[in-house]
């Protein structure tokens, strides 16, 4: 019998053990060496990761959503001050069981668990409790802040019911209850979620640091503008033209739709864009650079401490390096 030189163990090349693959007889038990992913490695997208059901669940209530956001823009809409105060708790009763359904299908998923729980329900308090400092005073807003941050390091799902939860908790506090709330909700809820769609790689290069505080400075100054743009389009279908001051900026009924969103943005140019928007993007850009970076490593410090990471996996190193290499037969010396 010829021996193969490369094999690990005294097995003969010609036996027909040669290609089995997995510790020697005789060697030592296999070690499992646990390789665990680094804090800010960029395989780690998020720390509490959606599921199925939490993505299903995100994507119809969106839809919903920005269904009552913009209907008038396709079906007329009667200009009417109160219009909202009748269809408003129809979009909240459909908001509340969202957010619940959300939260419950992560943890169903197995990526919502009660520490994360926990940390939803604080930051919303906090949330709640910062907004009222500057909210009204020439677009100083400090909601976005805390949403985009959070929803930087806890994902998508995580970061629409902190949005939501923060606005119900502030109106709670502020007697700000009124038919523009479950719209704000979702608003801030979406500010959240994108911030947890955000990429974590910027051709091929991991985003930290610098240019990871940069892509969320960006990102807040466009999100308070569309967060303006919103809130906007929230009322402007239903705001009478006298009351505007001029009738060229006026929702038309059953009009093109190209012409009303000619009318809408030029609204908004005109009456929140130059001080409202600006004030929010200012304000969203100025404390992401000053406070981002310490409050996204606070919040990585609480995720890995909590043990939101993925699962440390084991590799079985003994056993990958005890495998015999396959081997080329011997002549036939018949041939």
């Amino acid at each position: 019998m010829s021996w193969d030189r490369r094999a690990t163990g005294a097995v003969p090349a010609d036996s027909p053990a040669r290609h089995v693959t997995g510790p020697t007889p005789g060697a030592p038990p296999t070690q499992q060496t646990p390789v665990a992913t680094p804090p800010d490695s960029p395989t780690r997208q998020v720390a509490i990761p959606l599921g199925g059901l939490s993505r299903l669940l995100l994507v119809v209530g969106s839809l919903a959503g920005l269904a009552a956001f913009a209907w008038p823009l396709v079906l007329p809409a009667a200009p009417s001050l109160t219009q909202h105060a009748s269809d408003a708790p129809y979009v909240f009763a459909a908001l509340v069981p969202l957010v619940l359904g959300l939260v419950l299908a992560q943890m169903a998923d197995g990526g919502l668990d009660a520490k994360a729980l926990a940390l939803l329900g604080i930051l919303a308090a906090v949330n709640a409790v910062a907004r009222p400092l500057g909210a009204g005073v020439n677009g100083l807003e400090t909601v976005g802040f805390l949403l985009i941050v959070a929803g930087r390091v806890f994902g998508p799902g995580f970061g629409f019911a902190l949005g939501a939860l923060s606005l119900f908790a502030s109106a709670l506090l502020t007697a700000g209850v009124g038919p523009w709330l479950p719209f704000q909700m979702l608003a801030c809820g979406w500010t959240g979620l994108a911030a947890g769609l955000l990429p974590d790689r910027w051709r091929g290069r991991p985003l930290r640091g610098r240019r990871e505080t940069a892509l969320l400075v960006v990102f807040g100054i466009v999100a308070a503008y569309l967060f303006g743009g919103l809130m906007n389009l929230w009322f402007w279908p239903f705001v009478t033209g006298p009351s505007l001051g001029d009738a060229s900026l006026a929702y038309v009924p059953g009009g093109p739709l190209a012409e009303n969103l000619h009318r809408f943005v030029v609204y908004s140019l005109v009456t929140s864009t130059a001080l409202w928007d600006t004030g929010r993007a200012l304000t969203d850009a100025v404390l992401l650079s000053v406070l981002g970076p310490p409050v996204l490593a606070l919040l990585r410090r609480a995720a890995r401490r909590a043990q939101f990471d993925p699962m440390v996996e084991f590799q079985d190193t003994a056993a990958s390096t005890s495998r015999l290499a396959p081997v080329e037969s011997p002549p036939n010396p018949a041939t």
